[in-house]
């Protein structure tokens, strides 16, 4: 856990310089970028862990000491991005600024910062797969598996250069980059979770999956609005 640890807190701090040059460029002030960061971080590290915790309650009810413990393990990116929606859409409207804009403005160090994080994974050797005979397999848990953190690594990191891309030569709407985030994360995840052995489950459904399949559809409700109010606008 101490790598992994180290690891979200560079994801982090890269995300926030990043973050802090794409505010500018937007015209935003970094000052409240700071101010969504302080209280974002935590909370999303709250949600992270209560999703996981959430999705795996028939263990946890039994051992609710455990749910302290995050060092063990048990933290779910979904509950973090949700948490850190929710600050940002409480926190625009009470400073009166353009939701969207800051929603495109924090996913794209949102997606790099997934893309380093999950080596976390790689370092804890967990978010594997099944066991495979591919020449890219990995050595884990005592068979050659799956590596679907890397999976997921390389697919952020291609959104996160698709929305790079899309920000410095497209001519876009706010919440454009936001939309493409969305459809765009989910799309690799929806695939790559049903190669996974640890999946959170709710019955016989993979809970990433479904949520992946939210924000697909998300995104592209998101996309439609961005063409609806054609003008930026404060508070959606």
């Amino acid at each position: 856990m101490r790598w992994y640890g180290i690891i979200i807190s560079l994801a982090i701090l890269f995300g926030i310089v990043i973050a802090a040059h794409l505010a500018k460029k937007m015209g935003e002030d970094t000052d409240d970028l700071i101010n969504i960061a302080l209280i974002a971080v935590p909370l999303a590290i709250l949600g992270a862990r209560l999703y996981y915790v959430a999705f795996n309650w028939d263990f946890y009810s039994q051992n609710p000491a455990e749910i302290l413990k995050t060092w063990h393990g048990g933290m779910a990116i979904h509950g973090a991005v949700l948490a850190g929606i929710l600050v940002v859409f409480f926190y625009t409207k009470m400073k009166d600024l353009c939701f969207r804009r800051w929603l495109d403005i924090l996913c794209v160090p949102l997606i790099l910062g997934q893309a380093v994080g999950r080596w976390g994974n790689f370092f804890n050797q967990e978010a594997y797969g099944y066991e495979t005979n591919m020449p890219w397999a990995m050595y884990i848990d005592g068979a050659y598996r799956h590596p679907t953190f890397l999976y997921e690594s390389l697919w952020d990191l291609a959104v996160f250069l698709l929305l790079l891309y899309i920000f410095k030569k497209c001519r876009y709407k706010t919440g454009d980059l936001a939309a493409c985030y969305l459809v765009g994360y989910s799309l690799g995840r929806f695939f790559i979770e049903q190669l996974r052995t640890d999946s959170l489950m709710m019955g016989p459904i993979r809970v990433a999956v479904f949520v992946s399949f939210i924000g697909i559809l998300a995104g592209i409700v998101l996309f439609y609005l961005n063409r609806k109010f054609e003008a930026p606008k404060k508070n959606l």
